[in-house]
């Protein structure tokens, strides 16, 4: 093969796996959902191994400050998480369902030990059909615990800000101090005190 001949080749396979890299990129039916629980590290922590979950980033969102930092001024802002997914795997439907035993619905000064307004929860939605089914899954935990008021909020999605690199993936770079704080916070005893076997362990 000479030189012409063999860069021909190349070039051919190159386009290949670009048009296999296009199609897959195309046919691939990712969708995002924002969702504040508390201290973004453990809802990260929550919806990072879940099957057909391909990113969960930890961030702000729901204010009007722009770059907001922990360190620094993050007024009006909620700590959240954005979960990429592929619903072809696992729905929006599946992702609410693992949110509401995953959090305590009833504080309305925060979630567990940490209190504040960027610690309050909420959904975040982008659509009409994640509206509909936030609002659905809510009407079910109001229906489940008729004696308590929920206060969980459903508001539409704004530009979400991913915090410093240092809180991303927190709970796998620092297990020790993240299995402290969890368990400190209050967090895993509560959520069994409201949802009992329903909780997912992280």
């Amino acid at each position: 093969m000479n030189s012409v001949t063999s860069r021909s080749a190349i070039l051919r396979f190159i386009s290949i796996i670009l048009l296999l890299t296009a199609a897959k990129t195309v046919t691939a039916d990712t969708e995002e959902a924002v969702f504040a629980g508390g201290c973004f590290w453990c809802v990260e922590a929550l919806y990072q191994e879940i099957p057909g979950v391909t990113d969960v980033v930890s961030g702000f969102t729901g204010g009007k400050l722009p770059n907001p930092k922990y360190s620094g001024n993050h007024k009006g802002h909620y700590e959240a998480v954005k979960v990429t997914y592929d619903n072809t795997i696992v729905t929006y439907q599946d992702l609410l369902d693992l949110y509401w035993v995953n959090i305590d619905p009833f504080d309305d000064r925060g979630q567990f030990c940490d209190k504040g307004p960027s610690y309050l929860s909420a959904i975040f939605v982008a659509d009409e059909s994640q509206q509909q089914l936030a609002e659905a899954s809510k009407a079910r935990v109001m229906e489940q615990f008729p004696a308590e008021q929920v206060v969980t909020r459903i508001l539409p999605a704004s530009r979400f800000w991913p915090v410093e690199e240092y809180h991303q993936d927190y709970y796998k770079k620092n297990p020790i101090r993240y299995r402290f704080y969890r368990t400190g916070c209050g967090r895993d005893a509560r959520l069994a005190d409201i949802w009992g076997d329903a909780v997912t362990k992280h």
